[in-house]
């Protein structure tokens, strides 16, 4: 019995399903700042220390957390994710692209590869839609709870390499020794569908597109200008307004690549059928 072929939809998740900053939504509030405000500490705190960018942000989190008499627990920071606002469609958009695939003979996966907070993303309503979840997360202390240090950053050039976990089946970070053996991609790239919001997800754009896959820049339909610009220098395969409901161009295209990925599928059992003929 032949295999149905595996589609992995990759996604930022910033501006990309949500409409903001995952931050903006609960954190900052919680710190009792304005996102404008959150983020010009994160910036100065950076600027000051001259730490990695996503470095900085992870600790100047913790740090004005604390200062406000905040316990930066897993637990808060679940709680951070539930007002998050997303883009039209997107709450129905796993389930219907799922059944759709499901009705072409193909297996549809979901990941999300962010620098944003894995703890806010969990908690917030779409989780449970993911296959795995990649984004900076913290270690916490066994005793207190709380978040003492990194446990897993991703930066933007970091991200390409969750493409190549996806890729073979190793979605656990820690395993060294499967992610770099020669071995037959799970997920061959030409099924891969990366989508993003701009700059910062040109290092996966690049990769999935020229590996033979497709990258999809998705933008608020007044704020189309990186995307057009993306698509104008060949970094992208498709620009779509971020509107996820049925019938938009976003899940046109997403339909288009299910459906050449079935075709292409039973066109390899036609020819290796023709083959046994022979």
């Amino acid at each position: 019995m032949n295999k149905k072929p595996i589609v992995a939809i990759m996604y930022d998740y910033d501006h990309t399903l949500c409409k903001e900053d995952m931050q903006n939504y609960g954190l900052a509030p919680a710190l009792g700042l304005t996102p404008a405000e959150y983020w010009a500490k994160v910036s100065k705190n950076t600027k000051d220390s001259q730490c990695e960018m996503i470095l900085s942000f992870l600790y100047s989190t913790v740090r004005q957390a604390l200062c406000k008499g905040i316990k930066p627990t897993r637990k808060w920071f679940n709680s951070l994710g539930k007002n998050i606002e997303h883009f039209p469609g997107v709450l129905t958009w796993f389930s219907k692209m799922n059944e759709y695939a499901k009705s072409k003979g193909v297996i549809l996966e979901h990941y999300v590869v962010s620098s944003g907070n894995k703890e806010i993303i969990e908690g917030g309503p779409i989780a449970k839609e993911f296959k795995k979840i990649f984004a900076c997360e913290y270690h916490y202390d066994k005793d207190t709870k709380l978040a003492v240090w990194p446990k897993f950053v991703i930066n933007y050039t970091q991200k390409t390499q969750y493409l190549y976990r996806i890729e073979k089946g190793v979605l656990d970070v820690n395993d060294d020794v499967r992610i770099n053996e020669k071995s037959k991609p799970r997920i061959p790239h030409s099924n891969m569908i990366y989508i993003g919001d701009g700059i910062t997800d040109v290092p996966c754009m690049t990769v999935v597109k020229n590996s033979g896959g497709h990258s999809i820049a998705v933008y608020d339909k007044n704020k189309k200008e990186i995307a057009l610009k993306l698509m104008q220098e060949g970094r992208i395969s498709y620009a779509c307004v971020a509107d996820y409901r049925k019938d938009k161009e976003l899940d046109k295209v997403v339909k288009l690549i299910i459906d050449n990925v079935a075709i292409h599928e039973k066109l390899a059992h036609r020819r290796a059928k023709e083959k046994k003929k022979l």
